[in-house]
Parts: structure tokens; sequence; C-alpha cells
């Protein structure tokens, strides 16, 4: 009857005994149920998982089953935890485009595809970034995801930056929000605004991207690598794609001049904190999600169980279905 929220045969009818005899341990349910005591521990190990049982109040070490009215609500909003996970995912994938586009324009030079120029190497790459920036008329939108960059790279892009704009180039750029905590990355970034350049940052982005004046786009091959070889693609509808894809994300992202945005009132997110939940509803590890922040592991853990005692979860199936019941993950998928 419950096999749809989860609860196998066995797990069910040991729910529905302790609910009728509260006080029957693993050998009285075993003859009740007609099963095995080892049927019974594993189905009291599920029943444990799904926050359908807990220890009692009045007999140390005896496990009680919850109400059905709690019992029911709570395989529910497991359902509905699951749901809204596999909609992150696919808006993960989503989001994810413009790096699969890249991964699948393999390097071989062979291989050469209509609106896909290959690059292998670090200095191919470079020199095909100053020749594109060469012929800028208009804009460049870079994504650039990671930490802050160090004085000497910050140093060597001044000269190439003040140029682009002072021909009157718009440029747009969005960092991850661990940048703020590099003070010359942030130094670099307002003395960029005074001269007209444009700067926000977002907990996270889909790939490392450059797109020249809408027409080209340039994006590494191995988000892992981006030293070893990348694509320049031309097509038109890639470029749309890739544009609305930077546009997304540039809407949500913040201008980087002022403060990080924390959860001032009680109940409410950060956007990194936003995110971490949604990494955790995919399942990502706490190593997954320091890489998509940009950020440290240890960082990320410190984020993560923050969140979890917030919620008073004891694992993190239960902070998915918690996430649920407290809005921080949609209701339905």
């Amino acid at each position: 009857m419950l096999a749809a929220l989860g609860l196998d045969a066995v797990s069910e009818a040991v729910y529905r005994a302790m609910l009728a005899s509260p006080g029957d341990g693993v050998r009285a349910l075993a003859q009740r149920l007609g099963h095995s005591e080892d049927e019974i521990r594993r189905s009291l190990d599920l029943l444990s998982e799904l926050a359908l049982l807990r220890v009692s109040y009045e007999r140390e070490g005896q496990l009680r089953a919850v109400p059905p009215e709690v019992g029911m609500e709570l395989l529910m909003a497991r359902q509905q935890a699951e749901l809204a996970a596999q909609q992150l995912r696919i808006e993960a994938s989503r989001a994810a485009a413009a790096q699969l586009i890249a991964e699948y324009a393999d390097l071989k030079p062979a291989a050469a595809q209509a609106g896909v120029e290959q690059l292998v190497g670090l200095d191919r790459i470079r020199d095909r970034i100053a020749s594109l920036a060469r012929e800028l008329t208009t804009e460049i939108m870079t994504f650039a995801p990671g930490g802050g960059h160090s004085p000497a790279s910050i140093e060597a892009s001044r000269p190439h930056d003040r140029a682009l704009l002072a021909r009157g180039v718009r440029m747009r750029t969005v960092y991850q929000d661990s940048v703020r905590n590099s003070l010359p990355t942030v130094a670099y970034v307002e003395w960029l605004a005074e001269l007209g350049g444009q700067v926000r940052t977002a907990p996270e982005l889909p790939t490392r991207m450059i797109i020249f004046d809408r027409k080209a786009a340039l994006i590494p091959v191995s988000g892992e690598d981006t030293r070893a070889g990348a694509v320049v693609l031309t097509g038109h509808g890639t470029l749309v794609a890739l544009c609305a894809l930077f546009e997304h994300v540039w809407t949500q992202a913040r201008p980087l001049g002022g403060a990080p945005a924390t959860a001032k009132e009680e109940g409410t997110l950060s956007p990194q904190e936003t995110t971490v939940v949604r990494l955790l509803a995919q399942g990502l590890t706490d190593d997954a999600i320091a890489k998509r922040l940009g950020v440290s592991p240890r960082t990320a853990r410190r984020v993560a169980t923050e969140l979890m005692d917030r919620l008073g979860a004891r694992s993190r199936f239960e902070f998915g279905v918690r996430a649920v019941q407290n809005g921080w993950l949609p209701a339905q998928a």
C-alpha cells in the first residue's frame, strides 16, 4: 500500500505492528509477522532512516513508531524532496550546456567542424584571445570561475583592459563570490569600475567562457585543465544560446562593489547558502561543492554543517526533507 512512498511490504507491516503494539521488540515482531529477526532489523533500519521511528522518551533504548499523520507527511516530503532534486539536476544540466558543447568538440585537427575552431595548448589559446580582442568593437562578456587572481596576472591584464575600455568596448565580467576574499582582485575590480568596466559575482558559474561581440565564444575543452585546449564557437545558434546563458547569470549576479549578501533574518539564506542547499539536493559531496563554489573543502563542509544544524537534521536525507518543508527547496518539481 505504501510502496509508492518508499516502504516495502515487510517494513510497512512492521510499522503497522509497532503502531498497534508499541512495546513489541524484535523477537515479538518476528513471531507476530512471520518473518525472521534479520528481516525485522532491516525493516527497523529503513524505518529509522525514513524518520518513521523515534527513541522512546519513557523507555531508554526502545524505538516507537511516530504517529501516522506525522509519518505520512514525512514520506510525502521525502518524495517532494526527490522530485525537487531531480528538477535541480535538470536545471544544472542546462546551465552546463556550454561546457558540454566544448567537450563534444575533440581536439583532433582533422575533425574540424563548421563553427568550431580547435585550439591546442596555452600558447595558441592566448594568441587567439589576443587576436579576437583586437577585433572587438562592441562588447566582451566573461565568466571567470575560481578564486582570486594573482597580483602578477592582474598587472598583466591592466594594459589590455584599459585599451579595450578606451576604445568604448563594453566589458562585463562575472566572477564567483569567493573572489570577495581576495584583496588584490577586489582592488583590481574597483580600478576596472572606475574605467567603466562592470563586474558582478555569483555563487557558481557553469564554465569559463569569453564571448567577443556576440560573434565568437571561447570555452575550454576541459574544466579540470583549462590550459590544455579550447574551442572557439561561431555558430549562430550556439552563440544565441551562450549569450542567453550569460545574460541569465548576469541578471542573477550581484555587483562586486558592495558587501556580500548575507542572511539577515532568521530562516533566510544568503546566495551562497542557497546554492549549497541546491547542490546538496543534487547529491554532490563537500569536495564537489567546494569546487563549484571556488572555495576550500573546509569552507564548503562548514557551510553544509551549519545549514544542517539550522534545520536540526542528523543526515543529508533528513536535511533534504526539512529543506522542502522550510521552503528552501521547491515542494514540487
